[in-house]
């Protein structure tokens, strides 16, 4: 059942990426200098697989590389959001499982109302309210940067948490500090719209969880909250979630362009951003094709997750196909 479950799946991600693909190549024939333009569509098209499928992305404007160019600023972006997804993790799923515990009453309708108001709150306002308070008035953080530039850090993997540990500098300690205050900001920033999201997901698992049989079973046997929550609660009200958690990460990668542009994070948000700016339609199509295969891959990863932890999932999806 797995494995069929897989392969459809698989299936679903390969139709999706060829409509991706054509998406990618109508971009290159918006400009009407290239020689995409000069060829029937169909035959530019397998032309256009045929490169992605060595890795050629194509040349910018200035004749370098673009997956050299998405190389260095994608793990810039892939580190932002992970942090972002972690505390997003943290914070949102304790809460909404005290929410949904606790549904129709002052905490539940506390912690909803908040994540509503965090959700409903522009990005950018709320980025430059942390920058005008945290860093202009307090100075405890700094406004925007991935790292002090007093510091010369070897990109050796494009992760600057990484890079700073494997760095042998004698200011290593010092850098490591600039690097983590440097991501505080950017981090809370990003981790705003999933947290919300993740907030209302677990309440409404928990509270369906909460009317089982099984949770009232281990109600009457006596068994303390604490011991309810953690053995019966979680263990069922968070495998219907992770599926989720994939599409949350496309919405975060959108998220990530604002953030990126306000922090002035190096990432591939606001390099996309330089390149539309420019119109260069080369590097654009080729952030848009690398941005959403990693969505849907993270999206696939997630499904097959979710189903190995939840055999229900697949058996219904199996049952409706």
């Amino acid at each position: 059942m797995l494995f069929i479950y897989t392969i459809r799946r698989l299936n679903l991600f390969l139709i999706t990426l060829t409509i991706l693909t054509v998406i990618g190549y109508s971009l290159l024939r918006l400009d009407t200098t290239a020689m995409w333009v000069q060829m029937p569509f169909f035959d530019g098209w397998l032309l256009y697989l045929e490169q992605l499928s060595i890795g050629n992305l194509g040349a910018n404007q200035q004749g370098e590389p673009i997956l050299f160019e998405i190389m260095s600023v994608f793990p810039a972006t892939l580190e932002l959001c992970f942090f972002a997804m972690i505390l997003s993790l943290l914070v949102g799923i304790p809460l909404g499982t005290v929410a949904g515990m606790r549904q129709g009453k002052f905490w539940d309708t506390v912690i909803s109302s908040t994540a509503l108001l965090g959700y409903s709150t522009p990005l950018f306002w709320i980025a430059l309210l942390f920058i005008m308070f945290f860093s202009l008035h307090l100075g405890w953080l700094p406004v925007a940067g991935r790292y002090s530039l007093l510091y010369q850090i070897e990109p050796q993997t494009g992760f600057a948490i990484i890079d700073v540990f494997l760095s042998d500098k004698p200011y290593r300690s010092e850098a490591i500090q600039s690097v983590l205050q440097h991501l505080i900001l950017p981090t809370l920033v990003l981790a705003l719209a999933p947290t919300t999201e993740v907030i209302r997901m677990m309440r409404a698992s928990v509270a369906d969880v909460m009317t089982k049989n099984f949770i009232k079973a281990a109600q009457t046997k006596g068994l303390s909250k604490f011991e309810i929550v953690m053995r019966h609660v979680l263990r069922n009200a968070l495998p219907p979630i992770i599926p989720k958690v994939g599409i949350q990460l496309s919405g975060m990668l959108t998220f990530a362009i604002i953030t990126e542009s306000i922090f002035n994070w190096p990432g591939i948000g606001r390099w996309l951003l330089d390149a539309i700016a420019e119109q260069d339609y080369v590097a654009i199509q080729a952030g848009v094709i690398t941005v959403a295969s990693f969505v849907l891959i993270a999206n696939i990863l997630s499904d097959l997750v979710g189903a190995l932890v939840n055999p229900l999932v697949r058996k219904e999806w199996y049952a409706i196909k």
